[in-house]
Order: structure tokens, then sequence, then C-alpha cells
């Protein structure tokens, strides 16, 4: 774990605790956790990349503390320029998953460093990822394990669905929440030592 006394201070701009559990893998374990409310409303045709790192930067600004460090990320889920929500109910999983099923999808995953000085460091990554064909008893198995609840394109990947995946070019890091290696190059450009 990184060391209080020789690396600067960090604030995850994030309550999701698979965001924590990535940035362990790291070896880093932030100072505390806060929730950056913005609205996350995409504006009229905008794009899903532009969309993601948008959301990370404006979470990152609004989280803004000037004795820390502050990481906040934002993923999304896309078909084609169509960003797909997060599903808050089982209509909403169900129609995302039908919306995949059988064909390629592309997640950015968008994160961003806040310094103390205001200087903001920003990366991007894509993944594409491909479901297999789903039947709808597939799709009703998986809506009724839950997981999809608040999750961007109503799975995660890191769970059920990862046995519906037939296919993934890109970061797995970045699909489950927070993309490692450019976490990685942010934090080690701020200072942060990780070996």
């Amino acid at each position: 774990m990184n060391s209080p006394s020789n690396d600067p201070v960090l604030v995850l701009a994030s309550a999701s605790p698979r965001r924590r559990e990535l940035l362990a893998r790291l070896g880093i374990a932030p100072s505390r956790v806060v929730h950056a409310d913005i609205d996350e409303t995409p504006r009229k045709a905008e794009l899903p990349r532009l969309y993601a790192a948008r959301m990370a930067r404006e979470k990152a600004l609004a989280a803004a503390d000037p004795t820390a460090h502050l990481l906040a990320g934002d993923t999304v889920v896309a078909v084609g320029r169509r960003i797909l929500p997060k599903a808050e109910d089982e209509a909403t999983a169900r129609a995302c998953l039908k919306l995949m099923s059988g064909r390629r999808h592309r997640v950015f995953s968008a994160v961003a460093l806040l310094a103390p000085d205001g200087s903001l460091r920003e990366r991007l990554s894509e993944t594409q990822v491909r479901f297999k064909p789903l039947s709808e008893a597939e799709i009703g198995a998986y809506v009724a394990g839950g997981e999809w609840r608040g999750k961007a394109g109503g799975y995660a990947i890191q769970g059920a669905a990862e046995g519906l995946i037939a296919w993934i070019s890109g970061s797995h890091s970045s699909v489950v929440g927070l993309p490692l290696f450019e976490t990685r190059t942010l934090l080690k450009s701020a200072g942060f030592s990780l070996g």
C-alpha cells in the first residue's frame, strides 16, 4: 500500500466498491472516499467517448480538494453512438441485454486526476465486448440474479455476465469500472510510488 509519509494524499471521488477494489490492485488505498453529485444527463448528440471523459472531469472538479489529489472515473457502455443507461429496473436491464445480444458494443472508461494546484490529467480507455447470442432464458436468468442493478449497460463483467461474453478486445478492468493501466500512468505522473 502507498505510504502516507512518502506519497501525495489521494481522495477517490466514487462510491463504487469496484473502483476501490481495482485501485487496491495498484497498491493504493485512498485516504477517503467522496461522492461527486453532478448531473449525469448526456448532452444532445454527445458522443459516448466525449461523454465519459466529461463525466470523469466534472466529477473530479465537483469534489475538488485543495489538500489532496482527487481521482474520479466514469464508465459508459455504447452501441454505436447510443449511450446505454445504468440499469435501475429489470425492464432496462433486459432491453440493454437484448440490444447487445450477439453483437459488439464499446465500453469507454475515463479517469481524471485533479491535483491540489488545480491541474488536471485525464486518460480514456476503449474496450470492445461481444456477448454471445442470448436466449430469452439466458437473459431472464441473468436478470433474476440482480447483479445488473446500477450497472452501465445492465451487466457486470466481473460476475455471471462474464460467462455470456464471447469476446473482448481491450482492458477488462476498464469494463469493471477503472482502467488500471491508464490510472497507474496518471498516478505515477503525479508522484505516487507504484513500483
